[in-house]
């Protein structure tokens, strides 16, 4: 069948569905709870959107709920736990609610194990429904209004159906996009080929046609979503790369910013590359995780580079865009990794000088290769990632400072933390900055003079 024929039933079928909820449902106020990357939160203003179309009302309370879905992530023990720790709360609140549903979805529920466990411990879970067939929400949510006490519904890889869905956007003014969907990588302490399942590029013309829909409803800036966006288009029938894509992008009227996530070193081509100097939309903004600086733990990591490739790749990047903000993940602790590994993390870091960075102890992930190695004791690896904070946070202040005294543009997102008269928003290259502003501000991208910095933020000051 062909995808546009697969998009037709599904839309068939999900309108079936919907009519029967809003026919029948009279109690429909929802709640939606993600947790996870931006694609999780993507996903989850697709799960908005269908709900919408059912007639719920999205809440932010709890108790006035009477659906909740839980959008899980599965990269790390600890948002696996904090998932639990959140169901458990939920069946004492279905004890007093019995009309309640819960809905479990998301990456933790496309893994055996951990949706195995969902099942035996948390009675409570009425529907679950995995990554790859959002879609198909309506239909379980049918199936368990008439009666059935768990309906399930894993997809395993992704089968193109994306253009039938839309999205409740969380902001006007700033959107995702997804490019492309899964991941062929299999780095050793990774789960996203299982959860996630093989990499699918979308077609360039649905893409574009998405992000101009977005831009005539006020979008400003946009941000590429992929597991690996460098290897968009190798499952297209046409050549088409990442690098074609941001052109054809960079040419829509009236879009002001363009952002991506996330890239995979190995496969970062001289195109990409020269695009943060041709193209004038695409922000100076760079996310390459190098996940370790050794060699060594690079190659058990099947990452596929090593730190001199790494280390040349920033290079040609900071050649042709000087000013460019790099951001990275690095894990500390990974399996076998000596103090000679880890003293070259440190190296890299030094070297580099990454503007942010997302840093996390590794933690043991079932059924990943990695689960198999040589584990290393936790203090050791809580030891060393104090001693790579203690490297990375100056660093971060002193590229801050730097722009103490200049003037940036500042797409304000939102009322600041810090002061109810302040508002915050990013640089192009990622940084936040905080400043006295007013709901006006909001949406805009605006000149802001920077006043002050520290390793984390920017607090600057309103011209005009």
């Amino acid at each position: 069948m062909e995808n546009s024929d697969l998009i037709k039933d599904l839309k068939d079928n999900v309108n079936e569905y919907m009519a029967f909820i809003q026919e029948n449902i009279n109690k429909k106020n929802a709640m939606v709870i993600t947790h996870g990357c931006q694609m999780n939160e993507h996903d989850s203003e697709k799960i908005i959107w269908l709900l919408d179309k059912m007639g719920y009302n999205q809440v932010n309370e709890i108790n006035k709920a009477d659906l909740i879905v839980v959008n899980t992530c599965s990269v790390r023990h600890s948002a696996e736990d904090k998932v639990y720790g959140q169901l458990g709360n939920l069946k004492n609140l279905k004890n007093s609610k019995k009309d309640l549903k819960v809905a479990v979805c998301g990456c933790m529920m496309q893994r055996d194990e951990s949706r195995n466990y969902v099942i035996e411990k948390f009675p409570n879970v009425d529907i679950i429904f995995g990554t790859n067939n959002i879609w198909k929400l309506p239909e379980l949510l049918c199936t368990s209004y008439n009666g059935k006490k768990l309906a399930m519904d894993i997809e395993k890889n992704p089968i193109g159906l994306d253009e039938g869905i839309g999205a409740v956007r969380a902001f006007d003014f700033k959107s995702y996009v997804n490019i492309m969907y899964g991941c062929n990588n299999f780095c050793t302490y990774c789960i996203v080929p299982y959860t996630r399942g093989r990499e699918t590029s979308r077609e360039p013309k649905d893409i574009i046609h998405e992000i101009k829909s977005l831009v005539k409803n006020g979008t400003k800036e946009i941000t590429l979503l992929g597991q690996n966006v460098n290897s968009y288009g190798k499952s297209l029938n046409t050549k088409f790369t990442f690098a074609n894509l941001l052109e054809e992008v960079n040419n829509i009227e009236g879009l002001e910013r363009i952002r991506f996530m996330t890239s995979h070193p190995k496969d970062i081509s001289n195109d990409l590359i020269f695009s943060f100097k041709k193209l004038d939309k695409l922000c100076n903004f760079l996310h390459l995780p190098v996940q370790a600086g050794s060699t060594n733990v690079l190659k058990r990591m099947n990452r596929k580079y090593t730190k001199e490739d790494y280390l040349r790749t920033i290079d040609k990047v900071k050649k042709v865009n000087p000013d460019i903000a790099l951001s990275t993940d690095i894990m500390v602790g990974f399996p076998g990794e000596t103090e000679e590994d880890f003293n070259d993390t440190l190296d890299l870091c030094r070297k580099v000088e990454f503007d942010t960075s997302f840093t996390f102890i590794y933690s043991v992930r079932e059924n990943t290769p990695a689960a198999k190695m040589q584990q290393i004791h936790d203090k050791i690896k809580h030891d060393r990632f104090e001693r790579l904070l203690d490297i990375l946070y100056p660093i971060q202040e002193k590229k801050n400072k730097k722009l103490v005294g200049k003037t940036v543009k500042i797409l304000v997102e939102d009322y600041s933390k810090k002061r109810n008269d302040f508002v915050t928003g990013r640089t192009e290259g990622f940084k936040l900055v905080n400043f006295k502003g007013s709901a006006e501000d909001i949406g805009n991208i605006i000149d802001v003079n920077i006043k002050d910095a520290n390793s984390f933020s920017l607090e600057g000051e309103k011209i005009g």
